[in-house]
């Protein structure tokens, strides 16, 4: 009896590790299952200036924004920004992650990328999350390539608030990342995300 209660506690770290990986998994599977939508975004920031002030294409000449003149010439203009991200969940069960990795692509290009730190939880039955994600990244290439420059123009544009802009196609991929005693392994795949942003988005319509 003795031995079989020394053999189920020396058991036991290796049953709740399976317990807790188990869980991790169901969770990360149903937040895989959520639906995502871009609420809003807010503090925008295109080398420094706020995105507002960028409303017309004629906006982005670097002779009215001597900052944006100065990143083109050494080929950094920092564009930073926050994405409020909702996610419901439809399923029967608790959607959830502890970190999540995200990039931001935009007419194939990478916009953004970063790690989430953070308990995301979002309940069954149709409950509903609202996360925050801090974007910042390097605009030249977006600005100076031809592959992008249009596209990107018209996603400041948007962020804008401009009128008359055709709405601009972002693909968000989440990766989830799952504790597995002190190693951090990746959720198989991403979860991705495809969605138009209108020039709304700053309203939060």
């Amino acid at each position: 009896m003795k031995k079989g209660i020394i053999v189920l506690l020396a058991a036991l770290p290796l049953l709740l590790s399976r317990c807790s990986v188990n869980q991790q998994l169901s969770q990360a599977k149903a937040l895989g299952d959520c639906r995502y939508t871009i609420a809003s975004a807010d503090s925008v920031f295109l080398a420094g200036t706020d995105i507002r002030e960028f409303r017309k294409l004629e906006d982005l000449n670097p002779a009215r924004f001597p900052r944006l003149a100065a990143g083109l010439l050494t080929r950094n203009v920092p564009l930073d920004a926050r994405i409020n991200l909702d996610i419901t969940n439809p399923t029967n069960k608790l959607a959830g992650i502890n970190q999540l990795e995200y990039k931001v692509i935009l007419a194939g290009q990478e916009l953004f990328n970063g790690f989430l730190n953070q308990r995301i939880e979002v309940q069954p039955g149709g409950g509903r999350t609202r996360i925050p994600v801090r974007l910042n990244a390097n605009a030249y290439q977006l600005l100076t390539d031809a592959k992008t420059r249009d596209a990107f123009t018209q996603l400041v544009q948007n962020l804008s608030g401009s009128s008359g802009t055709q709405p601009s196609k972002l693909t968000i991929k989440i990766k989830p990342t799952l504790a597995l005693g002190n190693k951090a392994v990746n959720y198989p795949g991403y979860i991705t995300i495809d969605q138009e942003v209108t020039n709304k988005i700053l309203l939060g319509n």
